[in-house]
């Protein structure tokens, strides 16, 4: 058994040190994948105990701390990524184009002083579409499309689904029940008179997802301070969060459905409406030998036309698991990825880390695999509205900042599930 001052001394060389605040995402992937390299080390040895009958306790707590390091140094580096990808609002070399400076001053001075007379008469004129009932201003295109990349980077589903702008509530999508009747006849026989479609409706209504941020009128005056880059840095997380919760387990009353509130039933008998899955064949977990098969009954329970754009999403803790998994050949069925900036991948295929998938429990849907660009969508509504509110919690100046989202299933046959359970 290894001593427990070797196994010490191992664990704190193996978990590599923090990445210093420099920027460096080329040093920060090298030290992902530095600590991937060890963590399969680790692994197999465990594996190569475990085929001995000598399992050692310490190599089970080493590969748990690897696993978590590995984990924080695969956020620390996506962290690096988003934000040196984030575009600047203000002008200048490198910044985007601005246009409408008229509307974007006006809505400068809105917000440091509460002037509203000049960005009303803006949007009378403009009769934006986004324009609703619930007080505040339209943001400016440039905060509204900054917060639209920003979402796209952090929130995981988003990342994969479909994404359809509207301008109205509800957005409807029609699809078709029952196709037109089709078949093959000879020459001269008869030919059984076609039936027409039929016709049914998917309805996605877009939901209000709000946050309020907080400044002191210190920082409002401070003309160096650009305020629509702070307004979407400090609205994104709050963002991210709850859709990526809603997307995966909303109720699709007061948000939008997620993919897991449909009904569902094991894919031998699956119908439109709902969501296929395979079992694991063991309640809580994967199966004791070949725990992988299952993961590929997963694939392979959607249709090729899906399956080349497959991808998995699951949360951290699930990803741990797989990522001790190996194929018949004795490689890891979980990869790093290739570049910085890139995505894991499982058994070949892209991996999406949810946090809000459910952990592995008994009968938990908590690995998902499919095409979501064609299995989900999410209905954005143009108009992200600002209000701001100086008399609620003095000194602070508070934002309510709204915006409405929608989203759900578009194609059941385009998304599967895996249970941990045994039917």
């Amino acid at each position: 058994m290894t001593s427990p001052v070797a196994s010490a001394n191992e664990t704190k060389s193996a978990v590599l040190p923090e990445t210093k605040g420099t920027g460096d995402i080329a040093v920060a992937f090298s030290e992902f994948m530095n600590a991937f390299e060890v963590f399969k080390e680790t692994n197999d040895r465990r594996l190569a105990d475990i085929e001995r009958h000598a399992a050692d306790v310490l190599s089970e707590e080493k590969l748990a701390r690897l696993d978590t390091a590995l984990d924080e140094q695969k956020h620390r580096l996506d962290s690096l990524i988003v934000k040196a990808s984030r575009p600047s609002l203000s002008a200048g070399e490198g910044a985007r184009p601005l246009p409408d400076l008229e509307r974007r001053a006006a809505f400068d001075s809105y917000m440091r002083t509460g002037a509203e007379g000049k960005l009303a008469l803006l949007e009378a004129k403009a009769m934006s579409a986004g324009t609703g009932a619930a007080g505040g201003y339209v943001v400016t295109p440039a905060v509204e499309d900054e917060i639209g990349r920003r979402l796209m980077a952090i929130s995981p589903i988003r990342s994969i689904a479909s994404i359809r702008p509207v301008s109205v509530g509800t957005y409807k999508k029609p699809y078709r029940v029952t196709g037109t009747t089709v078949g093959w006849a000879a020459e001269t026989a008869s030919r059984v008179e076609t039936t027409a479609p039929v016709l049914s409706e998917l309805t996605f209504p877009a939901m209000e997802l709000y946050a309020m941020p907080s400044a002191t009128q210190t920082l409002l005056d401070d003309a160096a301070v650009d305020i629509e880059s702070w307004l979407a840095e400090e609205i994104e997380l709050a963002f991210a969060v709850q859709e990526g919760a809603a997307f995966v387990g909303g109720n699709g009353t007061t948000q939008p459905k997620g993919f897991l509130s449909y009904t569902n039933a094991l894919e031998a008998s699956w119908a439109w409406g709902g969501l296929g899955y395979v079992v694991t064949g063991v309640s809580a977990g994967f199966a004791a030998s070949n725990p992988s098969d299952g993961l590929l009954d997963l694939i392979y329970t959607l249709k090729a036309g899906y399956r080349q754009n497959g991808t998995f999403v699951m949360n951290r803790k699930t990803q741990a698991a797989v990522r001790k998994f190996k194929d018949t050949t004795g490689n890891y069925i979980w990869q790093p990825p290739a570049v910085a900036g890139g995505q894991a991948s499982l058994l070949g295929f892209p991996l999406v880390e949810a946090e809000d998938m459910p952990d592995v429990a008994a009968n938990s849907f908590s690995i998902a695999f499919g095409d979501f660009k064609r299995g989900y969508l999410i209905v954005d509504r143009i108009g992200t509205r600002v209000m701001r509110d100086p008399y609620s919690a003095k000194p602070y100046v508070l934002f309510y900042t709204t915006k409405r989202v929608g989203g759900g299933v578009q194609d059941f046959d385009a998304i599967k599930l895996m249970k941990f359970g045994t039917a």
